[in-house]
Parts: structure tokens; sequence; C-alpha cells
């Protein structure tokens, strides 16, 4: 784009105006994109442009001529305001026509399917767990995944040399800090907030440093029931799992109690549930033996009690707790629990 005529010498400022406006026609006239006419705007009207120019001029002018030069001056600027905006639009206007004539949408076609979000299997289970201990009067207490030594290990009867940590490989963040191994580091903390009777179920996440394979991953989730009260007897906890674990299989089961070892309860316990595939017969989903491993349980130990606070001389309680992936994998045979957690959607998917 050629720059304007200086328009120097003997020519008058009136001769100027008439030229620089032939000038600027010349050039609006041969614009062809919305550029062209945003740099013609710029180029005539700018603050050093050749309109502002004319305008400085007037000051070489009498005082006669001023008013009316200073007047055309005015309108010469008007017009290539105008001119250029009026262009400037016609041009944007076309641009958008043009693009959404290439982006046009036919609305004939089918719409695009959307998927709905969906509840993860492991939280679907989790949410079915807790909405039945909630019916059987149990509350929900959430506690720290981050936690200290004591919470996790000290005040659930683990001594510091106890072989008993042994069991439970720990992602210790410092000497005091680890990343806890079970829910049941809410239990104390439960305690030394409320008075009995205390009747919760602990559900989160839970972390220990494992090889990952179908079998096992470094973290799962856990669901914890503790109930403390006066004249708490094992008999209650045998008729709290046999409702239980009626409820969440879908059918009255059979119960197994044998005993084993936990450092917080005395005496401890492993419940099985007769196999709800074979009937007790043996299959592959209980190894030929009849029975399903569901859980680990017992009456909370003396020490704990005394660690929350609580006299084990006026009160008594118990404890059981169960990963929620077990139940998840039994319930739709799945056979590697890596799968859970792999986020491919053709697997998450399955599952209403």
């Amino acid at each position: 784009m050629p720059e304007p005529s200086l328009m120097g010498g003997s020519m008058s400022l009136s001769d100027k105006i008439k030229q620089m406006r032939q000038e600027f026609l010349a050039e609006l006239q041969a614009g062809a994109t919305f550029k062209d006419f945003e740099n013609l705007k710029v180029k005539y009207l700018g603050k050093k442009g050749p309109v502002q120019a004319l305008m400085l001029e007037l000051r070489n002018c009498s005082a006669e001529e001023r008013p009316l030069l200073g007047k055309q001056i005015n309108d010469l600027k008007e017009e290539f305001t105008l001119l250029a905006d009026e262009n400037l639009t016609r041009m944007k206007v076309r641009e958008l026509d043009d693009r959404l004539e290439q982006e046009a949408i036919d609305p004939t076609l089918p719409g695009r399917r959307r998927y709905p979000g969906r509840v993860h299997p492991v939280m679907q289970m989790m949410e079915h767990t807790i909405e039945i201990l909630q019916g059987m009067g149990f509350s929900v207490r959430l506690g720290p995944e981050v936690d200290t030594d004591y919470y996790n290990f000290e005040a659930l009867n683990f001594a510091p040399d106890h072989p008993a940590r042994d069991m439970q490989d720990t992602f210790y963040l410092n000497e005091k800090w680890l990343l806890r191994t079970h829910t049941s580091n809410v239990q104390i903390h439960t305690m030394e907030q409320f008075t009995p009777p205390i009747r919760i179920v602990a559900p989160g996440r839970t972390f220990r440093n494992e090889t990952i394979s179908s079998r096992s991953h470094v973290f799962f989730h856990q669901l914890e029931a503790l109930y403390i009260d006066r004249h708490v007897t094992f008999a209650d906890l045998f008729a709290t799992m046999d409702e239980f674990w009626s409820k969440l299989l879908g059918e009255k089961v059979v119960t197994r109690f044998r005993p084993s070892y936990f450092p917080f309860v005395e005496p401890g316990l492993e419940v099985d549930v007769r196999c709800t595939a074979c009937r007790g017969k043996g299959c592959r989903l209980c190894k030929q033996t009849g029975w399903l491993e569901v859980c680990g349980a017992g009456m909370v130990h003396p020490n704990v009690l005394k660690a929350g606070n609580i006299d084990p001389e006026q009160y008594s309680g118990f404890a059981w707790g169960m990963g929620i992936e077990r139940p998840t994998i039994l319930k739709y045979d799945i056979r590697d629990i890596r799968q859970f957690w792999q986020n491919d959607l053709r697997f998450l998917s399955q599952f209403p």
C-alpha cells in the first residue's frame, strides 16, 4: 500500500485536503481483506498520519481561513473513519459467513452419544456396605490417611519391637509419620473424642508397601466397625456378623469363626462364610474348601481401651475389619485386582 503524497510545495491546504481524499478513496477501493482496511485506517488516522499533519498546518493559515479549513479537515477525518469502519464491518461479516459455511452443521445427522459417569465398582461396594451398617445402627467416622506411628501402631497394642509389625510393610514418611496401613487408626481418634456407647464404621483407603500383583496392591480400601459399651460380648459380635454378611451377600449365610491373632483384639478370630457359589461343596471360587474368608474380628484389647481413655473394667467391645476389594472381586468374579486401578473404560463401563 503506497504512502500518501507529502503534498508539499505551493499547494494550498484546501487542495491538499482534496488530494488526500482522492488517494484515500483509491486505496479504499483497492482493499480486499479485513487487514487491508485495518491498516488503511491506522495509516491515515493514526497519531502520526497525514490527517493529523493537516491539523498541524492550520497554524500557518490566516485567522480567517482556519474555521473553514478546520471544518474541512474534521469532515475528512469523519468520512475516512466512517468508510474504514463500514468496510471493516463488511469484511468481518464476510469472514464470519465463510467460517460458518465451513463449519456448517447438518441437523439431520444423529447426535453424538454422551456417556454418563459411573460410580467405581469398589466405591459401589463401599457405599452399599456402609448403607447396610448404618441401617444396623453404626455411624460413619473418617480418619486421616497420613497419621502418626502412635495411632497406627502403638495405641493399637503394637509394641515398638512387636513381631506383628512385620506383618504390614509400611510406607514411612519420617520417624513419626506414615501412611496408615489400616483404618484401625480411627478407633483411637474416636475413643479420645467420645465416651461409650460407641458404634462406628470407619471406611477409607489404606497403604502397604507390597509387590503389586493380581492379588495385591500398594493401596486398597478397608472398612472397620467398632462397638464399645457395657457388657458387649462375643455373642453380640457373632450376631452382628451373621446379620451383616447375610445382608451384604443377599441371602442367609452360614458363618464360621476360627481363632486368629491380631494385636488390637483379644481373643481374635477369622470370619468365614459358606461359599455362596457352590453352597459349601467346593469350587474354584472357594479353592475347593467350601468356605470364603471374609474378615478378621475380635474383642477390643484392654490396652487399646486404655489408650483411648476408656476403662476396660467398665466397658468392653468388639471390632472387625474387611477389605472392600475382596467382596467386589467375589461379586463380579474378577481375576486381577490391578484392573480396578488401571482406569480402563472398557473394564469400568461393565459395571452398572
